[in-house]
């Protein structure tokens, strides 16, 4: 987080200098810019096109999701880890805190319509639930004790299968 400053993004995109403090002016202001820019770059790791089909059950979204773990995992390695640093940064900002946890939630929402459709009881709860999974099998694959082990697709599929079917009681 120490080098993302307004004269390194000058820098790394080929502006002049002064370009990145003429659209954000403070350092906050450029770190909501750069959750805001993570967060649209995040939400193609799974394109529209491939979200599963909610009528087509848990198993369905247990691939759909399964794909855009792995995905992180292997293409979109260092994305993940630029969301770690953000989220860490965001423990030491109560006011970019407040920015990340309302751009998150768009997927949160988008997480727990699926759940409904599919028959969750209880979507919110489950959201947390399978967030904290993903993100914990993320983060220990990405920056953890299991960084030299990444899991394959169908793994990752088997583990989401066992977690909504253990949510929905199938």
């Amino acid at each position: 987080m120490r080098g993302l400053t307004h004269r390194a993004v000058d820098e790394t995109a080929g502006l002049p200098l002064g370009s990145t403090s003429n659209v954000a002016r403070t350092r906050q202001a450029l770190l909501e810019l750069a959750v805001r820019r993570h967060a649209e770059r995040e939400a193609r790791v799974l394109e529209v096109t491939e979200m599963p089909d909610p009528s087509a059950g848990p198993d369905a979204l247990a691939d759909g999701l399964a794909l855009a773990v792995h995905r992180s995992l292997t293409e979109g390695r260092e994305l993940l880890i630029a969301r770690y640093e953000l989220a860490l940064e965001a423990t030491r900002r109560p006011e970019l805190r407040a920015f990340y946890d309302r751009t998150g939630a768009v997927f949160e929402e988008q997480l727990a319509a699926l759940l409904t459709a599919v028959g969750s009881p209880d979507p919110a709860r489950h959201v947390l639930s399978l967030v904290a999974w993903a993100d914990g099998l993320m983060f220990s694959c990405a920056a953890g004790s299991f960084s030299a082990e990444v899991p394959g697709l169908a793994e990752v599929r088997a583990g989401l299968r066992e977690l909504l079917a253990g949510m929905l009681g199938r």
